[in-house]
């Protein structure tokens, strides 16, 4: 009897381990199905069903299922870590997206640097071809020399400032390419610094002189009645125009017939010339890239003293008009500023006296030669 109670001790002892690990294993199995996010419901009925299969003679299987009952606990952790998911990932997408779009962008403002065919220090003869080009244009004076130096640099800027091109006194391939096109070819006078200029009008006079002098010698013997008759054919050829020969101009073709203004953009000059011959000569103007004076040849269709633009409500006094609106006249803008600035089309001249002689002289009808 005394080992029949021992026994039965035992196996009260030993059951409450095997309740004990089967009640771990239940709390383990609920808490493994918690991490996968099970209903609560589900959670509850774990341990209630280890409860309902312990049998009714032990006690302790009240005490060892006490446990389970704290199983719910983990619920609120479990609950609070996926509201923490995945939320910041996105905006760091972003960022480097916009970076990438920045850095792909930026790489695209490179244009090549211009070509420069001279500039300062270069010498040789294409220096000098240039400079006697230049100096045709109006923007070089002096000799030409081999030499690329501060004149020359000068020049260029300003050709280069008139035309609107980058300022910078070397003559890259658009500046030198655009002086070639608006000058001729030197000639051997002009690239030696022979000025055929005063030869030709010292000529003329001399003979002018000379002629007089030997009539003058040869009609000495026959005294009284020939002084008076010696004067009258020399004030009978200067009471018309004469007709010089000695003013040397640009000369196109088709200034060679009629009367004509046969206006030059190569060296900016207006020449009246009747039948191939130079009457008289001077300076002009004209428009600029953006309104250029028309090329090629012209007639007077309209002349008048007293113009006032309408486009630009400035004076055009002195107008003869030869393509619609444009006209050569006096410009008091200049014979003020020169070359620095430009017409709106019409050739300019600062010569007032001139461009009143001209009025005078020409006539509706007369041809005008606008060439390079």
């Amino acid at each position: 009897m005394h080992a029949q109670h021992q026994d039965t001790r035992t196996r009260v002892v030993r059951l409450p381990a095997t309740r004990l690990l089967a009640a771990v294993g239940t709390v383990a199995l609920g808490a493994g199905l918690a991490a996968c996010g099970p209903a609560q419901s589900d959670l509850t009925a774990g341990p209630t069903a280890q409860t309902s299969s312990t049998p009714a003679d032990g006690t302790p299987a009240t005490t060892e299922a006490s446990p389970s009952s704290t199983s719910p606990a983990p619920l609120p952790t479990r609950t609070a870590a996926p509201a923490v998911a995945t939320v910041p990932a996105k905006p760091a997408a972003t960022a480097s997206a916009t970076t990438t779009r920045m850095t792909r962008t930026a790489p695209t403002s490179s244009s090549p640097a211009p070509v420069v065919v001279l500039q300062v220090g270069d010498n040789g003869p294409r220096v000098r071809s240039m400079q006697a080009r230049l100096k045709q244009l109006g923007w070089f004076s002096g000799d030409v020399t081999d030499q690329y130096g501060p004149r020359t640099s000068a020049a260029v800027k300003g050709f280069q400032a008139k035309r609107g091109f980058d300022v910078t006194g070397s003559a890259d391939e658009r500046t030198y390419e655009r002086i070639l096109s608006m000058s001729r070819k030197p000639s051997a006078d002009e690239l030696a610094n022979v000025d055929p200029t005063p030869t030709e009008t010292a000529e003329p006079a001399e003979t002018a002189t000379s002629t007089p002098t030997t009539t003058k010698a040869t009609a000495t013997p026959t005294s009284t009645a020939r002084p008076s008759a010696t004067p009258a054919p020399t004030r009978t050829a200067s009471a018309p125009k004469p007709k010089p020969s000695g003013i040397a101009y640009d000369v196109d073709s088709r200034c060679l017939t009629g009367r004509v203004m046969c206006i030059s953009k190569t060296d900016r000059s207006l020449t009246w010339v009747v039948d191939g011959v130079a009457q008289y000569r001077f300076d002009v103007r004209f428009g600029s890239d953006e309104l250029p004076t028309r090329e090629g040849t012209f007639s007077v269709y309209k002349k008048k003293v007293d113009v006032i633009s309408n486009l630009y409500h400035t004076p055009m006094p002195y107008s003869m008009f030869f393509s619609g609106g444009q006209a050569v006249h006096y410009s008091s803008n200049f014979a003020r500023l020169g070359y620095s600035g430009a017409s709106h089309g019409c050739v300019n001249v600062r010569d007032k006296a001139g461009v009143v002689r001209l009025y005078e002289d020409s006539r509706v009808g007369d041809k005008v030669v606008i060439h390079w």
